[in-house]
């Protein structure tokens, strides 16, 4: 399993369009297809969803970089230490390095700001910004391929990806201990795949209950999903930014996890006593 592309999709003069930035392009309008989908559902006017797009997207990629940028990976890869003394690389956001967590807080700030200013439920419509965030992610992830990155420990299974030593992360590198042949687990394979899951679980839930759903119940179910696959992946991940033994994204994920299965729980008891 080797990227079959070069990082550059299309140079037009000086101009170059990156595979990474297309797909995730491509994954905000999938998204954002998908939350119209159920604002329309919903009897909302789905036409919201693209009023609120820029604001979603402009701070969504301003979190997710800032999260990438004030990060510690371990392995040898780009982070705070680096930018401090190369601040202008922070903006060079076609290399990759984007934190999924960043982009979900500056998402989510958008919705509640786009909320505010048109007099709507924030909840709501974050409700329908949950599962296009699960879809936009599970494409998203293939730019981690292309870019040859997000992989994890060695492996002889057959979908074993296959990464050049120019870009393997340390210990990777060292060809005495790991050959030009060797074999990785494609830690982006598996969390697109479990994204896409999620994805379809989300909108499931959405269509099959939407009568018995709680303002918020998505995004909860959203957070719990998305946090239980990256808890998971983590430990795929030896470029992971630690927080003593554990991953710092697994610390995140176990807060927003346990936070919000006791927040759904505790919404439709305490639903269930006022009726």
């Amino acid at each position: 399993m080797t990227p079959p592309f070069d990082a550059i999709l299309l140079e037009i003069g000086p101009f170059s369009i990156h595979w990474y930035g297309f797909l995730i392009v491509i994954g905000i309008l999938l998204g954002t297809r998908v939350a119209t989908y159920l604002a329309q559902n919903a009897g909302e006017n789905p036409e919201l969803i693209w009023d609120m797009l820029l604001i979603c997207v402009l701070l969504g990629i301003i979190g997710a970089r800032a999260y990438h940028v004030f990060s510690q990976p371990s392995s040898g890869l780009l982070g705070w230490s680096y930018y401090k003394a190369h601040p202008i690389e922070a903006l060079y956001i076609w290399q990759g390095g984007l934190g999924i967590y960043g982009a979900i807080m500056g998402g989510a700030v958008g919705v509640l700001i786009f909320s505010w200013s048109r007099h709507l439920n924030p909840l709501q419509w974050l409700d329908f910004a949950a599962p296009g965030m699960a879809i936009g992610q599970a494409i998203g992830r293939w730019g981690n391929y292309i870019n040859q990155e997000l992989y994890g420990p060695p492996t002889t299974l057959p979908w074993g990806l296959s990464i050049p030593v120019s870009h393997r992360i340390q210990p990777y590198n060292d060809m005495t201990l790991y050959p030009q042949d060797t074999l990785f687990h494609p830690t982006f394979l598996y969390e697109s795949f479990a994204a896409l899951i999620l994805c379809l679980l989300l909108l499931w839930v959405a269509i099959r209950y939407k009568d018995r759903l709680k303002d918020g119940d998505l995004l909860l179910g959203y957070l719990i999903g998305y946090s239980a696959i990256r808890f998971c992946t983590e430990f795929l991940r030896p470029d992971a930014w630690m927080m003593g033994k554990l991953a710092t994204a697994q610390v995140i994920a176990l807060i927003l996890g346990i936070v919000g299965v006791l927040t759904v729980i505790a919404h439709h008891r305490l639903s269930k006593v006022q009726r």
